[in-house]
């Protein structure tokens, strides 16, 4: 089985967590949230999203960013943010591979772009004169295209 990683910096929004705990589950990547967290596991819409898939996902839960990523050595992590132009389908992803995204009302922060193990920054295309996707439909999108690129292994 192959194993993405997702990473939500900082959210907020109960709902996004909780349909990222279900994509997660579906697909087998590992999703990891980094404090400070905009909710409690005890939010109601949190546990409405995530539905009965809490127990079927590989949740983790980092004190901050540095956590997160001495807890993915070597791993490769791309910068999911509207300020640059590479789109998220012109790479080739693999296994281990980190999918990072920033809290729903401002993004990654820019100290964190300018982080040295990013790899690169990619964005979702989109309209113009939009700001940005819903964060758990970001994510969706992301980690479905990196784990059809790895032959949706394990999946049935």
């Amino acid at each position: 089985m192959s194993q993405l990683h997702i990473v939500f910096d900082n959210p907020v929004i109960p709902t996004n967590t909780g349909n990222a705990i279900r994509t997660a589950a579906i697909t087998g990547a590992t999703l990891h949230l980094i404090e400070p967290l905009g909710f409690n596991f005890d939010d109601k819409h949190l546990k409405r999203a995530g539905l009965d898939y809490h127990d079927l996902a590989d949740l983790q839960i980092h004190k901050d960013f540095q956590s997160c990523m001495d807890a993915l050595p070597g791993a490769r992590v791309f910068a999911f943010t509207t300020h640059t132009t590479k789109w998220f389908t012109d790479v080739e992803y693999r296994d281990g591979d980190v999918l990072l995204f920033g809290t729903e009302p401002t993004g990654l922060p820019k100290e964190h772009l300018k982080h040295p193990r990013i790899t690169e920054q990619v964005r979702i295309p989109m309209m113009p004169a939009r700001r940005s996707m819903n964060l758990s439909n970001a994510a969706s999108t992301a980690v479905f295209e990196a784990w059809r690129q790895l032959g949706f292994e394990g999946a049935v």
